[in-house]
């Protein structure tokens, strides 16, 4: 997977918008307005994603392209780099799975506003 294949699958999901809330170098997926990807334009291919505390850890300990989230709390945010051992089905997987632990905490009307 590169950076222009993790943008467009994360843009597939569901009220998935895109923008530059910090800089221009970093890329963010937003949903209802809160945040499941971040993907920096200027250092290595990689993703941010938020991600389940236990499900994190174990997710560290078997892929060596999986470590806590730089400037995010690590008990919830993954980086995953492209150029390594995770596999793109896993990448696509954990997307699905960020974009669920934000939506999962939303209001009841929102999830229903961007199910349909």
């Amino acid at each position: 997977m590169n950076i222009e294949q993790a943008r467009e699958y994360c843009l597939s999901k569901p009220g998935a918008v895109e923008c530059f809330p910090f800089d221009e170098y970093n890329l963010v997926m937003k949903v209802a307005g809160k945040m499941f990807a971040l993907i920096p334009l200027d250092s290595l291919p990689q993703i941010a994603l938020k991600c389940n505390s236990e499900r994190a850890l174990e997710l560290r300990d078997r892929y060596s392209g999986i470590e806590g989230a730089y400037h995010f709390n690590k008990k919830y945010w993954n980086t995953v780099r492209f150029d390594s051992d995770v596999p793109d089905g896993l990448i696509r997987e954990l997307i699905d799975h960020s974009w669920e632990e934000v939506t999962a905490k939303l209001p009841r009307n929102k999830r229903q506003e961007i199910s349909g």
